[in-house]
């Protein structure tokens, strides 16, 4: 992925001395121009293209963003209710995430979401212990980070 990035900045500038104007408009344009040449020669790169990857990226802040206004909200409401009827739990999360890099980028998706935090990630990095502050159902839970979170992060990654 950075390869392809630094060979499309690389067009840009080319494209900007070709055209004697050194303006941003003509960088974009230039980085445009090259987005569309490695697009056509993505298969001679050996590896993904690398916008899918960076719309992948987006997807996955989306998703963040979206998990952490509606958990900032679940969480107001419980900490501003007369009587906190919470069930506080710690679970098990088995993941089957790759690397260490992404297990800890999930791992720290968990602790910024408001009202989960990571506790710890096992030695072989494939579960990460999770503290939740209400936890009615614990399989509801796991799905729940399995489909937002975990599917993103192999989107960008692989």
């Amino acid at each position: 992925m950075a390869f392809q990035l630094i060979i499309n900045i690389i067009l840009a500038c080319l494209w900007m001395f070709l055209q004697s104007a050194f303006t941003m408009g003509t960088f974009i344009l230039g980085f445009i121009i090259g987005i569309f040449l490695l697009f056509f020669m993505r298969r001679f790169l050996g590896s993904r293209f690398y916008i899918w990857r960076i719309l992948a990226l987006v997807k996955l802040l989306f998703n963040f963003f979206k998990d952490l206004i509606i958990s900032t909200v679940m969480v107001a409401r419980i900490v501003l209710k007369k009587d906190m009827n919470i069930r506080p739990g710690i679970f098990r999360y088995e993941t089957t995430l790759e690397t260490d890099w992404e297990v800890t980028m999930l791992a720290i998706l968990i602790t910024l979401t408001p009202g989960t935090l990571s506790i710890d990630i096992s030695d072989d990095y494939k579960a990460i212990y999770v503290h939740s502050l209400h936890v009615p159902n614990i399989e509801e839970e796991i799905a729940t980070i399995r489909k937002s979170y975990e599917g993103a992060i192999m989107e960008v990654f692989h």
